[in-house]
């Protein structure tokens, strides 16, 4: 099996000094190789291609197959690091907790263990502001607007 540290260190030799980071990597037992990763400025294809390559290139095909996929995180993935919210504040998110519980409002603030939703008010429901540490989200999501 493809060693996971290995394609960590290049994946983190190829972003450092960059805008662009590491959101999640997976490696499956028959060596398939998902990457994905994120930019304070976004990701493009070109952004993907340049990573895929060069892992492809510090790794040997003919010491052990495998299969690459680089991505970016996707405009729909859930939020999973504290730098990807950054990017989102003042969009509108839907926080699910691991109370059953969902929250939906606007990002407002963030920092490294917790962030802040503006959820508006209602005829029937007040206005509030909600803060979560990220340990206590099940998932959260950028609501997508096609305004």
């Amino acid at each position: 099996m493809i060693d996971k540290f290995k394609v960590l260190d290049i994946v983190k030799d190829a972003l450092e000094g960059s805008d662009k980071f590491l959101v999640s990597m997976k490696i499956t037992p028959d060596n398939r190789i998902f990457v994905d990763i994120d930019g304070d400025n976004g990701i493009n294809i070109d952004d993907c291609i340049e990573l895929s390559r060069t892992i492809e290139n510090q790794l040997d095909r003919d010491e052990e197959d495998f299969e690459l996929n680089v991505s970016s995180a996707g405009a729909d993935a859930p939020l999973k690091m504290p730098r990807q919210y950054r990017r989102q504040i003042g969009r509108d998110l839907v926080v699910d907790t691991f109370e059953g519980k969902s929250h939906e409002g606007t990002l407002t603030d963030c920092d490294e263990q917790q962030f802040t939703i503006r959820i508006k008010g209602t005829k029937k429901i007040a206005p509030q502001v909600l803060t979560f540490n990220y340990a206590d989200v099940r998932s959260a999501r950028v609501v997508l607007s096609f305004k």
